[in-house]
């Protein structure tokens, strides 16, 4: 019996992926999007298996009404994979809090609806997977991506506490963190702040335009991906985290090392702080 996942943010790039990678696989697939008739291809490619829903995860009326009509549909959701996000660059002297307040409301707090959402009906029936599609930027944070990388450090925070409150309920939750793949999150899904200081060309403006320049040349491959978040779905004992994308896995090895030799420079001052023997 085919699974029935819903999938944010299916309009393009890597939702769209992974959509179709399940539907493929013989999945039945809840494809979402802020308009849906973005979606009604994959719906006409796979008419027994596949519907399109209107879903905005800034909206809890939106995400309750998606959730319900998936259920409706399918009798039940299996997997839930986050997906709907979008960046925004700007130092962080410089970043506007509205455009940053509306990024966390996709970025993290519409994944958090998305996954209550789902909850009781996976806790019910002591089964289920919600996937995170979170970031190099959720591990690692630098110039110019702090407020993205803070959305998503959020969001795999929120993700790893999850998966420890859910460990015994057959619920498993697995947060995959891409390097660069090609999407449109480099050109269309990027929102840039005005910056106004020429202290921080060195470090902020020339990193956006490193974000820039690789738009449409990311060597990551969306269909790859989705294979990789079929095979997590698919796992009994899937791992908190993932990584997706060489690039991400030498970066985020390399912050882990030099964390820990960080760790053990300062041991001695970072340990000798217990209250002293009576």
């Amino acid at each position: 019996m085919s699974r029935c996942w819903i999938i944010t943010g299916c309009s393009t790039g890597i939702g769209r992926a992974i959509a179709h990678h399940a539907l493929s696989i013989g999945e039945s697939v809840a494809v979402t999007a802020r308009d849906p008739d973005k979606v009604q291809d994959l719906v006409a490619a796979f008419p027994d298996r596949a519907i399109a829903l209107a879903l905005d995860v800034t909206d809890q009326a939106s995400v309750d009404r998606a959730v319900a009509d998936a259920i409706g549909h399918f009798g039940r959701i299996d997997v839930l994979v986050n997906n709907a996000g979008y960046g925004y660059v700007a130092s962080i002297e410089e970043g506007d809090e509205a455009e940053v307040k509306a990024m966390f409301e996709t970025n993290f707090f519409g994944a958090l609806r998305m996954m209550k959402a789902v909850l009781p009906g996976m806790r019910a029936r002591r089964s289920g997977r919600i996937i995170q599609i979170s970031s190099l930027a959720g591990r690692i944070a630098n110039p110019a991506t702090g407020y993205y990388s803070s959305s998503k450090f959020a969001l795999e925070a929120a993700s790893e506490a999850l998966a420890r409150e859910v460990a015994d309920l057959g619920v498993k939750v697995c947060s995959i963190a891409p390097g660069m793949f090609r999407s449109d999150f480099s050109g269309r899904s990027l929102k840039t702040g005005e910056g106004g200081s020429s202290d921080y060309d060195e470090s902020v403006a020339a990193r956006i335009k490193l974000v820039q320049s690789v738009d449409g040349r990311q060597r990551g491959d969306p269909h790859k991906l989705a294979q990789l978040v079929a095979c997590v779905a698919d796992m009994a004992d899937p791992p908190p985290q993932m990584i997706a994308g060489p690039d991400a896995y030498a970066a985020i090895g390399a912050r882990m090392e030099a964390i820990v030799a960080a760790m053990t420079e300062h041991r001695d001052l970072s340990c000798g702080t217990d209250l002293g023997e009576p």
